[in-house]
């Protein structure tokens, strides 16, 4: 009994709050709207407009941030494996041009388990060296660079907001969310248009530079950004591993990103097609006594989204279970309501 009125006092403070603000919201729009200029709204309408970029930009720079830490993780991951490699470069057969160059090959080659048997271990030493930073390397190449592909695709995106909305055609506010509505969507089209762009540069490299037919090309392409490596084909120039060394890189994780985000896009078209049916199927009395937290026979705004919420699974009873807890370990004085004085007590 205790809980429904702690539960009851909540849904009402919350309804009155909410007529409060809109009350007073509406009342300085009237106090304010005979005193404002030409001018003073031309600039609160820039305001408003400007105010999702203003949000977006402390994203972008959280982004570079974590790309510098990424970037400074690969070199120093890649750069201890080089010397590693170079060090016993007599105890790796197979086909080489230079040494420090195979060397970083062979990291990015091993890293990416793409493996190709142009260059494999042959001492123990070697062998070991080579399982060690195969499984570290696997281990850390999803984590550093899929965070790399998240910096382009995110830098992509507000590059295209900002181009957009250079053409007057365009309402800004709406683009921008548009933008942020359709976040997948937008990275899965950039990452596909990378994934484009390498799988394009990776075979006109191969025929230009490795001297291969087309089909030889795209099959190398293939069994390499698919990692599969199988060796026939490869990188065997001292100019083609330079190439490979970023290539390879590039090409597996933006791979694995273009399925994950066609993963997520999926997710989320099912997830919008459910919130959709949700918001637009009839209601039952069943749907009524669900939503009737307080047992008063009257469903309030703040029952009816709490039960919206729950059924578009976006919240649990577990979850409102838990701040009910700590809504009543913070009501000291059990009002059913938060004051300062509660919050010094507590």
């Amino acid at each position: 009994m205790a809980d429904e009125d702690v539960r009851q006092s909540l849904l009402s403070s919350t309804n009155d709050s909410l007529n409060l603000n809109e009350t007073k919201a509406i009342q300085r729009r009237k106090s304010h709207h005979r005193s404002k200029g030409p001018s003073e709204k031309e600039s609160q309408e820039q305001e408003k407009v400007l105010q999702p970029l203003i949000n977006v930009e402390p994203t972008f720079v959280g982004l570079e941030f974590r790309i510098k830490y990424v970037l400074l993780l690969l070199a120093l991951y890649l750069g201890i494996g080089t010397i590693w490699f170079f060090l016993i470069k007599n105890q790796i057969y197979g086909k080489k041009t230079n040494g420090v160059i195979d060397a970083i090959y062979f990291c990015v080659v091993t890293m990416t388990s793409v493996g190709y048997g142009d260059l494999v271990p042959h001492s123990t030493l070697a062998k070991i060296l080579s399982c060690i930073y195969a499984f570290t390397g696997v281990s850390l190449v999803g984590l550093i660079l899929s965070n790399a592909a998240d910096y382009i695709a995110e830098k992509q995106g507000i590059l295209l907001v900002k181009a957009m909305l250079k053409n007057e055609k365009f309402n800004t506010a709406e683009v921008l969310m548009d933008v942020e509505t359709n976040r997948d969507k937008y990275k899965f089209l950039m990452t596909s248009l990378l994934l484009v762009v390498l799988i394009i540069s990776g075979i006109s490299f191969l025929i230009l530079v490795e001297g291969m037919e087309f089909i030889d090309a795209f099959y190398c392409v293939c069994s390499t950004m698919t990692t599969l490596g199988y060796g026939d084909k490869s990188f065997s120039t001292q100019e083609g591993r330079i190439f490979a060394i970023l290539w390879i890189l590039s090409s597996t994780i933006c791979l694995g990103q273009f399925f994950l985000y066609l993963a997520a896009l999926y997710t989320e078209r099912r997830q919008k097609s459910l919130v959709k049916w949700i918001l637009n199927r009839k209601l039952t009395p069943s749907d009524l006594e669900a939503a009737d937290m307080d047992h008063d026979e009257v469903v309030s705004a703040a029952e009816f989204i709490l039960y919206k919420l729950k059924e578009m699974g976006k919240v649990c009873q577990d979850d409102i279970l838990l701040l009910m807890e700590r809504f009543k370990a913070l009501d000291v004085d059990h009002s059913g309501t938060l004051t300062t004085d509660d919050l010094i007590l507590s």
